[in-house]
């Protein structure tokens, strides 16, 4: 077993756990980072095989982060990728979440919350980003992106399988049709 591994592991993992405002979809662009172009464990095509996983899965979004230290670590890195991506989060929300209860209402309560909205969706658009410019390969998969997004907005209850295996269908004909 490679300590050194799964304590990189912990280093990149855990202050995405404290980072995640928006949710999962707002880490995905740093772990990009980190895991493609920094430590290079997997592949730009890997990382987005694996977010469409982690995606069609049932449970979170970080679910990525566990099966990114799968295939770094096997099952001791998947362990240690989701303890890394889920206590130091659940920690500072269990306490902040009393100090946060216990001011409701007072003014800089009300700054704050309505100033990290921003930060939250500004991280989610990134990590957006992020995914369309690794999936986007020819002019199939670049019309693909914006017209599953609307279609999500009219069907939002839809499990993202059926959007993923919609878009996975035309860019499989696309390639069967030498485009």
């Amino acid at each position: 077993m490679n300590f050194d591994i799964l304590l990189k592991i912990i280093i990149i993992m855990a202050p995405l756990s404290l980072a995640a405002l928006g949710g999962a979809t707002s880490i995905y662009a740093p772990m990009q980072h980190h895991t493609v172009d920094v430590e290079q464990w997997v592949t730009a095509r890997e990382f987005l095989d694996l977010f469409a996983i982690a995606r069609v899965t049932p449970g979170p979004g970080s679910m990525l982060g566990t099966l990114i230290g799968w295939k770094v670590a096997g099952l001791a890195g998947a362990i240690v990728a989701s303890l890394a991506l889920y206590l130091p989060s659940s920690a500072l929300v269990f306490g902040v979440g009393q100090v946060w209860h216990k001011h409701r209402g007072k003014r800089w309560h009300t700054a704050l919350e309505n100033g990290l909205a921003p930060i939250g969706c500004g991280l989610l658009f990134a990590g957006v980003l992020t995914l369309g410019r690794i999936a986007a390969e020819g002019v199939v998969q670049i019309a693909i992106i914006p017209a599953v997004a609307a279609l999500m907005m009219f069907w939002p209850k839809l499990h993202p399988f059926f959007f993923l295996l919609g878009a996975g269908l035309i860019c499989y004909s696309v390639y069967l049709a030498g485009f």
